[in-house]
């Protein structure tokens, strides 16, 4: 029995050790009573933390919150180990093999002459594992439970692989505002307003794709704009003794433009 509480160092065996006894007999009640579909949340939630971390740069917060993604997986792996599936030996097992088999430009001699190449080695193995023999079958194959932006992107990048692009970011543009105008006629109609917004969301990230834009953070960094400008109303408001829900569009409009001068 090792002595967790006393233990100088741990490892990721030790973590699966651990795992094991707070899902076993006496254990934490909670912890036991979980399923893979219970924590699922969790997991997306601990990577999107790490994600965090790593835009504000600070390697210890980077440290804390792999941990607690690594706990994820670890958790996962015992669940699925006491059902007789595969435990964290399988998973390590299979991704070795996964890597080997996708680098041949590493293992099997074959040559890569930059970045982008390695890639096109990984995607066609890919697609050989996956027997997706049709550009279609590849996009199908993007996880649905992937951020929408970020869904789009991939799916668009399959489309361009095979040339099926703008040849130019002009292009894109032109196809953002005949969208625009798709949803203007829908909502003067009053149908299909959800498919012609989504389809100029589509586009959008389109043009972000044209400009190695991760549409997610575009989107990010507007939502974080936004509220600092709101912040900023706010506080006007209140050095005119007011209250912001007590103004009128007209002029919360001026102090938004007024923060947008100094935000």
């Amino acid at each position: 029995m090792v002595d967790f509480e006393n233990k100088p160092d741990y490892n990721v065996y030790d973590l699966k050790r651990l795992m094991a006894l707070l899902r076993g007999p006496g254990g934490c009640p909670w912890d036991s009573e979980q399923t893979h579909k219970s924590i699922r949340r969790n997991l997306l939630e601990e990577a999107y933390e790490a994600a965090e971390a790593i835009d504000e740069g600070d390697m210890d917060h980077l440290l804390e919150e792999l941990g607690d993604v690594l706990l994820q997986v670890v958790f996962h792996a015992e669940m699925a180990d006491e059902d007789g599936y595969f435990d964290l030996d399988k998973i390590a097992d299979a991704t070795c093999k996964k890597l080997i088999r996708r680098h041949p430009h590493v293992f099997k001699g074959v040559k890569a002459k930059n970045g982008s190449e390695s890639l096109v080695f990984w995607e066609d193995v890919k697609r050989e594992e996956k027997m997706q023999d049709t550009t279609s079958d590849a996009m199908g194959s993007v996880a649905r439970s992937l951020p929408a932006l970020w869904r789009a992107e991939k799916i668009q990048k399959k489309a361009a692989k095979v040339g099926f692009d703008w040849p130019e970011y002009s292009g894109a543009l032109d196809s953002l505002r005949a969208e625009l105008h798709e949803l203007e006629d829908a909502i003067a109609s009053g149908e299909g307003i959800t498919e012609e917004l989504g389809d100029l969301v589509f586009s959008a990230v389109n043009v972000a794709r044209f400009f190695s834009v991760d549409p997610e953070q575009a989107l990010g960094l507007a939502c974080d704009k936004f509220t600092s400008r709101f912040a900023w109303m706010e506080s006007a408001a209140r050095d005119q003794d007011r209250r912001i829900e007590e103004m009128t569009l007209d002029e919360m409009e001026s102090l938004y433009q007024l923060a947008k001068l100094e935000k």
